[in-house]
C-alpha cells in the first residue's frame, strides 16, 4: 500500500497515451490525399530508389563498357586479372565520363527545379527523362527499334522520338547495345585467337605434346597487349564510339 503512490503514475500514463492513438496523418509528409495515399507514394517512391542503379545501367554507356573489357580478359585467358571490381570501377568511370553532359541536363532542367520545388514531379520526370531519351535515339539501332515498335499496338516513327515511349525505347537501346559490345569484343578477342594458334602450330611442329600452348601464349599476348599499349587503345576506342 505505501508503494502504491508510485507505481500509480506508471499505469496511467500508459493508458492516457494509448487513449490518444497513433495519427498517420502527422507521421506522413505534409500534401494532399489521405493517409493511405501517402504511404503508396512513400512505397513507390523507395521501390523506384533501389532500382535505381539498375535502372541508370540500362540506359548509359555501361553495358557496352564492361561487355568490352569482359571480352579482353577472355581474349588475354586470365581468369581473375584483372578483378571483376577493377573492371567495373572502370566501366563506370567511363561511363560518367560519357555521360556527364547528359547527368548534368538532368540535373539543371529537372532535378534540381523538383528539389526547389519549383514543378511537379510529373514535370520532372518529363524533363530527367528528355536527356537519357535523346542519347539513347542517337545510339540505338533502327532495327532494333522497329521491332520493339512492331509489337506494340501503337506505332510511330523514328523521327517521332517524343511520342516514342520508354517501354520501347529503353529494351531497343540495350540490345544495340548488347550487339556493339559483342562486335567490339570480337575485335578484341582476334589478335589474341591469332597468337594461340600461332603458338599451338609451333609447339605441335617442335613435338612439344605435353607441354600446353598456353603456357607459352599467355606471356606472350601480355607482353604483346603492354607494348602496343593495350589499355589506351581499347578505353580511347570505346569512349569515342558514342563521339
Amino acid at each position: 500500500m505505501k508503494l502504491l503512490p508510485f507505481f500509480a503514475p506508471l499505469v496511467i500514463i500508459p493508458s492516457n497515451a494509448l487513449a490518444q492513438g497513433l495519427d498517420l496523418n502527422a507521421l506522413l509528409p505534409s500534401g494532399g490525399g489521405s493517409a493511405s495515399g501517402k504511404i503508396i507514394q512513400l512505397l513507390v517512391a523507395l521501390t523506384v530508389l533501389s532500382i535505381a542503379p539498375g535502372l541508370l545501367i540500362m540506359i548509359t554507356s555501361f553495358t557496352r563498357f564492361v561487355i568490352a573489357l569482359s571480352f579482353l580478359r577472355t581474349g588475354l585467358g586470365l581468369q581473375s586479372t584483372p578483378a571483376n571490381l577493377v573492371l567495373i570501377s572502370l566501366a563506370l568511370f567511363m561511363t560518367f565520363y560519357v555521360m556527364t553532359p547528359t547527368f548534368n541536363h538532368a540535373w539543371d532542367t529537372g532535378l534540381k527545379p523538383l528539389i526547389e520545388n519549383k514543378i511537379s514531379e510529373t514535370e520532372a520526370f518529363d524533363r530527367i527523362s528528355q536527356p537519357f531519351r535523346e542519347f539513347m535515339m542517337a545510339h540505338v539501332r533502327d532495327k532494333d527499334v522497329q521491332l520493339f515498335d512492331s509489337l506494340t499496338k501503337e506505332k510511330h516513327s523514328l523521327d517521332d522520338n517524343e511520342k516514342l515511349g520508354l517501354q520501347v525505347l529503353i529494351p531497343a537501346f540495350m540490345i544495340s547495345e548488347l550487339r556493339r559490345g559483342f562486335e567490339i569484343g570480337f575485335l578484341v578477342v582476334l589478335p589474341f585467337l591469332v597468337i594461340d594458334m600461332i603458338v599451338a602450330v609451333l609447339t605441335m611442329s617442335m613435338g612439344m605434346m605435353m607441354l600446353p600452348p598456353t603456357a607459352i601464349s599467355l606471356p606472350v599476348k601480355i607482353l604483346f597487349f603492354v607494348l602496343i599499349d593495350g589499355w589506351n587503345l581499347l578505353v580511347g576506342s570505346l569512349i569515342r564510339s558514342y563521339s
